[in-house]
């Protein structure tokens, strides 16, 4: 079975809020990416609004209800209550819980599992309680995964930053192994896995070969920057074929 894709639309909407008009749409975007073929749309509101505003998550959240209701919706971020109590009202499949501090450009480390061992019970359990998958974003280190499984998440993401940002192939294949190493560890403990940052065509589906079981890839500016130059319909496509589907 193919990894699924999904797509993060924060660089389109950052792009739109440089002039505050109603375009490049993210709706509208987000709607060609889905008939392309992707499987679903991610999105990580910050509190600042910088790039997703809270009603980008509901006209989101709406259309994908209406016009692919197949479709996963992911929403990543951190657990604040103003966060959880969004999530509550967009009724996303899946919730990931990122560590970012506000002032973060993006997200660049996992969750200290043990240290905030107490914040991700409380949260995890709140959010399965409503019926959401919830996924924790986390570092490429196998001894990190029982402490995702004792706080209750579902699935964890495997940060892939350091991996994406390794050009030198002797350095990306030790990225590759420490992922694949960490997989097998959450495997192992029944979670399942997702992968995203700093993915790409090139990078992807060496992957995808190392990791066969990733269930889910989210990428954003990657693959928002390829369609500037082959549109989005054409990079979505490319983009599932990197994943491994030849449909």
């Amino acid at each position: 079975m193919p990894t699924h894709l999904s797509v993060n639309v924060n660089a389109i909407a950052q792009l739109r809020n440089r002039r505050n008009l109603p375009w490049p749409s993210v709706v509208g975007l987000s709607r060609i990416a889905m008939q392309a073929g992707a499987y679903g749309i991610t999105v990580h509101p910050r509190p600042d609004e910088r790039h997703i505003r809270r009603t980008d998550v509901f006209d989101l959240s709406d259309m994908l209800r209406k016009e692919f209701p197949a479709a996963e919706f992911n929403i990543e971020g951190y657990p604040s209550e103003d966060f959880l109590e969004l999530c509550e009202k967009a009724k996303p499949a899946q919730v990931t819980l990122v560590p970012d501090d506000p002032a973060q450009a993006t997200s660049d480390h996992g969750w200290d599992v043990a240290k905030d061992s107490a914040l991700l019970t409380r949260v995890c359990s709140r959010l399965k309680a409503r019926g959401f998958r919830v996924s924790l974003f986390l570092d490429a280190d196998p001894a990190l995964v029982a402490g995702a499984k004792a706080v209750g998440a579902d699935r964890i993401e495997l940060y892939t930053g350091p991996y994406g940002s390794a050009f030198a192939e002797h350095e990306a294949a030790a990225e590759r192994e420490k992922l694949k190493r960490t997989a097998q560890a959450a495997e192992a403990v029944g979670l399942g896995v997702n992968a995203g940052h700093d993915l790409t065509l090139d990078n992807l589906p060496p992957l995808i070969a190392a990791i066969p079981s990733i269930a889910e890839v989210s990428i954003g500016h990657g693959l928002v920057a390829e369609a500037l130059i082959r549109g989005m319909t054409e990079t979505v496509k490319l983009y599932r074929r990197a994943c491994g589907d030849k449909g």
